[in-house]
């Protein structure tokens, strides 16, 4: 374990079966945590971390609206730098 843990070498398929056997978890689990400790190893600004959980729970339409919102302004910003640069 702590091979894999410290050295960063990864293991085989079954190995892994076995660990979350063990473990009574998901390999999918093992190797890459929960969905919150994803987000947070990518997301540094909390009010985004939280207000991204709260868009969770919107209905699909919803999450679809605020999702083209964002990715246009995402895409205005990209073009405004791209002319400043």
């Amino acid at each position: 374990m702590a091979r894999y843990e410290l050295k960063g070498v990864q293991p085989p398929a079954d190995t892994l079966k076995s660990l979350a056997d063990i473990f009574g978890t998901s390999i999918d689990y093992i190797v890459n945590g929960t969905a919150q400790e994803k987000a947070q190893g990518t997301l540094t600004d909390a009010e985004m971390i939280k207000q991204f959980k709260e868009m969770e729970q919107l209905p699909e339409t919803e999450k679809n609206t605020i999702l083209n919102v964002v990715a246009a302004f995402i895409r205005d910003f990209k073009i405004k730098q791209a002319y400043l640069v």
